[in-house]
């Protein structure tokens, strides 16, 4: 080969290896940092692909594992409420049996008779305030809500409308007005609003609870200071919120609220109160239709069945559904065949032998009936924790798949690291020596 000074073959050559020596070891510590045998495509599209698609399956039977533990916690609510029915049926045939004796007078079995039928509204109670995350698990879910149905036909709250300052109503006290003594339910519960004038220049509304048909609370609270130019005066456009703790309710006033505290105001002797003056104001409202009734809110209703999902795909394989079955006084002792329920006992369950006596079978229907949902619910637990493991050993193999195809063999990738390194620090030797060979011929110029 020519000896030459403007081309360095040899310099050329160590620094095209060096280049090559270098990305293989850059190659080999990106994957070493990483930690996974496929850093990108290039390395190995297929694997990427499969293993990716492994990565979202695993990915997917996790959250499954967790829908798994929370439709078991679920079921476990609703065998703890089913649990304490049983306690109360217990308690119920016990009483019956009691009062079928005939050394008990009448006046004995109407006590017994007043807790019988009040251990049956524990039971719809509870069947009806068991639910997991607002979902109904043993009844229908029960509420009360504010009914306003018959406004067109002047009645319940007519008068309590947008134009005399109310704009809405809410209930925060669920409990009070669910309260019921008697078979009317929660229909002859009401409350009364009505806004007078009170001494020194007051304004005073007051509201009025009925429960059973019976006055039983009124709150009053001073609102002057809402009418015109007062301090808390409405304006347009505005809300305010009224709250009457000790009823559980509150009202949602607008700016006509301020101007119907100011019509009372100016009245005199309560000539011009809100609640009995017949046509109050420039309203035009007849305020003494001031009353608004409450009304059954059957709430969330309880699922004939519900799906888990309990796999990573979307066929019927990966959901697992489960019956739910009603266990309110509605339904136990039926039998699910229309036989005698407990809710058909009526409000003289036991109060008589004969009452008593029929009473002591259909609570012992009942008991069946509740066993049969309550083993149920233990079949689905059961069989929601063989799908658990399932998921569990799926997961494993799964992840197992996927190490296998991307994780990194540490040991092996570090030799080949190794060896790259000592390339590369060979290649810079050789480039370092290559780059010399030219001043070699200086000698010869000299």
């Amino acid at each position: 080969m020519a000896l030459n000074i403007i081309s360095n073959y040899a310099a050329n050559v160590a620094h095209r290896n060096l280049t090559a020596s270098d990305e293989m070891a850059t190659r080999s510590l990106s994957k070493l940092s990483s930690g996974t045998r496929v850093v990108s495509a290039r390395d190995d599209a297929a694997s990427m692909a499969i293993g990716a698609r492994l990565n979202a399956t695993t990915q997917a039977l996790k959250t499954a594992t967790v829908n798994v533990g929370q439709a078991n916690s679920m079921l476990q609510i609703a065998d703890g409420g089913m649990a304490t029915i049983d306690d109360v049926l217990v308690r119920m045939k016990t009483l019956a049996v009691q009062a079928s004796s005939g050394n008990l007078s009448d006046t004995e079995r109407g006590f017994l008779n007043d807790e019988f039928t009040e251990l049956r509204d524990e039971i719809d109670r509870i069947a009806s305030s068991t639910n997991f995350n607002g979902i109904q698990l043993l009844g229908n879910g029960g509420d009360v809500a504010i009914n306003f149905d018959d406004l067109a036909s002047g009645a319940s709250g007519a008068s309590l409308v947008p134009a005399a300052g109310f704009d809405g109503f809410a209930i925060t006290d669920n409990n009070y007005w669910a309260t019921d003594a008697n078979a009317g339910g929660v229909t002859d519960n009401s409350f009364q609003v009505s806004i007078n004038e009170g001494t020194a220049g007051q304004v005073i509304m007051t509201v009025s609870a009925t429960i059973d048909g019976a006055v039983d609370r009124t709150q009053s609270i001073d609102v002057t200071d809402y009418a015109s130019g007062g301090t808390t005066a409405i304006g347009a456009g505005e809300n305010a919120t009224l709250n009457f703790d000790e009823l559980g309710l509150t009202f949602t006033v607008n700016t006509n609220f301020s101007e119907t505290v100011t019509y009372v105001e100016a009245g005199t002797a309560g000539s011009q109160d809100f609640g009995s003056d017949a046509s109050f104001g420039a309203a035009g409202v007849n305020s003494t239709l001031n009353t608004v009734n409450m009304a059954a809110d059957n709430g969330q209703q309880l699922a004939t069945s519900i799906e888990f999902q309990v796999g990573g795909g979307n066929t019927a394989n990966d959901r697992l559904s489960i019956n739910l079955t009603s266990v309110d006084s509605e339904a136990l002792g039926s039998g699910g065949t229309g036989q005698e329920s407990l809710e058909d006992l009526g409000a003289n369950a036991i109060s008589t032998a004969a009452g008593a006596q029929n009473a002591v079978e259909v609570v012992t229907r009942a008991i069946d009936d509740l066993q049969r949902a309550r083993a149920a619910v233990g079949t689905s637990q059961n069989r929601l924790d063989f799908a658990g493991q399932n998921l569990a050993s799926t997961q494993e193999n799964t992840e197992s798949a996927r190490s296998t195809l991307l994780d990194l063999d540490v040991a092996a990738e570090m030799t080949a690291f190794t060896s790259k390194q000592i390339l590369v620090q060979s290649g810079v030797a050789m480039l370092a020596q290559a780059n010399q060979m030219p001043q070699n011929l200086l000698r010869l110029l000299q």
